[in-house]
């Protein structure tokens, strides 16, 4: 839990036009080098996605196999995170390239990238954090917060979550759908079979493509090349389920409750997405391969810039945090992921109290726990 006693409002507010400055200023430079780099990346996606799938059609052959698995399985995690991930937020809309824009762009996973715009960019980046408002906080299956009460079903959380990882294409999706809207008569029914039906279409394409149609083309091949596209895909999931859990979810992200809104001004939503992130350490190759998700906290405070330039805004977001007393969450995967699923595995259980709010200025108080 981070105190922010020592914070004035106008502390706030000063950190507030601080990190505004750092948007402008990188609002300001964006051209040609930025652009440059989303259509290399594009472009090495998709000479990965090509070769390893030329080279499952010899999947008989166990280095191809390993080989075609191996660059497949990268193609399709660049695609998802470094690429997909971020158009879809708008990063690249500036360009003003339709092949490369948030309105055009369909990933390859499960999930319809329209349903997921709105789960994740709307309510997730506006709420972030704020239990009973932010889906993402356990992603309605998960006990993540003391604050969440608990059920004998989240005994059961350690398996699930680990099937989550697996199939984390398939249980975005469905959760994209918001289905206990439907239980709480928060939404019709006709909608969310409306819904369920893009879904089930986007999945089936998936399906046949992955599953049905490269296979064939291996011929004698089909079950080791079927193989390749099934670990390829489990690959791409346990990824990006790891990566996203490490940024939400270990010690040091904090949890806020719905009074926290009360009248929010701009610093205070950025304090917010400070405290409730937390950042990967590694090295460039790594922070690529996350889709710079490793710098959760800088994507959390400028969710539409474009990704490549996160790893040069850490340091005077880091700085800033030091020059204001607040914690600035970051450490290895290893340990990351270590934190997060001690913390499925202890909240599987009853308890332990939700801690009491954190002592804030006087005009807001912030609910956190460990």
């Amino acid at each position: 839990m981070t105190d922010t006693a020592h914070l004035t409002p106008a502390d706030i507010e000063e950190l507030g036009r601080e990190l505004d400055k750092i948007r402008q200023e990188v609002l300001a430079d964006l051209g040609e080098r930025d652009a440059r780099y989303i259509r290399a990346v594009i472009a090495a996606q998709r000479t990965l996605e090509l070769g390893g799938r030329a080279l499952l059609l010899a999947a008989w052959l166990p280095p191809a196999w390993a080989a075609g698995t191996a660059a497949l399985a990268t193609a399709k995690i660049l695609e998802n995170m470094e690429i997909g991930h971020n158009v879809l937020h708008g990063q690249w809309d500036w360009m003003r390239d339709p092949k490369i824009h948030s309105t055009t762009w369909e990933w390859d996973i499960a999930c319809p990238a329209s349903l997921w715009k709105h789960s994740h960019n709307v309510i997730h980046h506006t709420w972030t954090n704020v239990l009973g408002k932010d889906r993402d906080i356990g992603y309605s299956a998960l006990r993540i917060t003391p604050e969440q009460h608990w059920h004998p079903v989240y005994l059961a959380q350690p398996f699930y979550n680990a099937l989550l990882a697996l199939f984390f294409e398939y249980g975005i999706a469905i959760y994209d759908l918001e289905l206990e809207r439907v239980a709480s008569g928060d939404k019709s029914l006709t909608e969310a079979l409306a819904q369920l039906r893009v879904v089930a279409g986007k999945a089936r394409r998936q399906i046949i493509k992955d599953y049905l149609a490269f296979p064939l083309l291996a011929g004698p091949a089909f079950l080791p090349a079927l193989l390749g596209n099934l670990t390829a895909n489990l690959a791409r999931n346990v990824w990006a389920h790891t990566i996203i859990f490490c940024g939400h979810f270990p010690d040091g992200a904090e949890v806020f409750t719905e009074d926290r809104l009360q009248g929010e001004t701009p610093g205070e939503w950025y304090l917010r997405q400070l405290l409730g992130s937390c950042n990967i350490d590694g090295g460039r190759l790594f922070h690529i391969m996350s889709g710079n998700l490793s710098h959760q906290i800088e994507h959390h405070l400028f969710p539409d810039l474009p990704s490549n330039r996160y790893a040069e805004i850490a340091p005077r977001v880091r700085a800033l945090c030091d020059r204001f007393g607040l914690a600035y969450t970051s450490d290895s995967l290893t340990r990351q992921a270590g934190s997060v699923w001690k913390r499925v595995l202890r909240l599987a259980l009853p308890g332990p109290r939700a801690r009491p709010p954190a002592v804030t200025p006087p005009a807001r108080r912030l609910h956190a726990v460990a």
